[in-house]
């Protein structure tokens, strides 16, 4: 449903909104998030994005543990041979 009210341009496209659309709209752009991330411009640039709770914990969620993940590493069993350096810490003034 269109709003007779307000001028053809100022209608988002595609998923993008402007901030004053985005607050006057804001069910909507809840509503949309649901199907796909909403896109926030402020002074004409992006500025936030609106996804569902459902895009948040899954692009969120812990894959594993760092342990997990430094075993999997290529480099492990590597036989590195690393020099550690000896110098003085950069914070301390001789």
């Amino acid at each position: 449903m269109i709003n007779r009210n307000v001028e053809p341009d100022a209608l988002p496209t595609n998923d993008s909104w402007t901030l004053a659309n985005a607050k006057a709209r804001l069910s909507e752009v809840l509503d949309r998030a649901q199907t796909g991330p909403q896109v926030i411009t402020r002074h004409g640039k992006p500025n936030a994005v609106i996804v569902s709770v459902e895009e948040w914990a899954r692009k969120t969620a812990r894959k594993g543990t760092l342990a997990e993940f430094l075993l999997a590493s290529p480099l492990r069993g590597a036989d590195l041979e690393l020099d550690r350096l000896h110098d003085a810490p950069r914070d301390e003034v001789p």
